[in-house]
């Protein structure tokens, strides 16, 4: 099992960067894949990146592809997720997620992979 709390959200003014940070608690990051999903106002819950535990490689949705950066500390215990020139699109509650140890489901694009949440960190985007 393991708990996870993100933060590093909050008013964000259009062409900025910012940093997410999802801290693991009662478990380790480590042999799971994470992914950070989020949820506009208004629309369903979506993919943005995810990094897999078995070789490292990441995934990007194809809307933050190129400005943004997923990346883990195992001695911090913690994900990021980095998002350069942010834009009004970019507005949304932020969602990290774990798998379960040593999953290996391959798609980790798909939050049915995903066995634990944090509570999310919303970000708002200002033009």
């Amino acid at each position: 099992q393991v708990q996870l709390v993100e933060s590093g959200g909050g008013l964000v003014q259009a062409g900025d960067s910012l940093r997410l940070s999802c801290a693991a608690s009662k478990g380790t990051i480590s042999r799971r894949s994470m992914g950070w999903f989020r949820q506009a106002p208004g629309k369903e819950r979506e993919f943005v990146s995810a990094i897999s535990w078995s070789n490292g490689r990441t995934y990007y949705a194809d809307s933050v592809k190129g400005r943004c950066t997923i990346s883990r500390d195992y001695t911090k215990n913690t994900v990021y997720l980095q998002i350069d020139n942010v834009i009004s699109e970019d507005t949304a509650d932020y969602y990290c997620a774990a798998s379960t140890s040593l999953n290996g489901n391959s798609d980790i694009t798909n939050s049915a992979t995903y066995a634990y949440w944090g509570q999310g960190t919303r970000v708002t985007v200002s033009s």
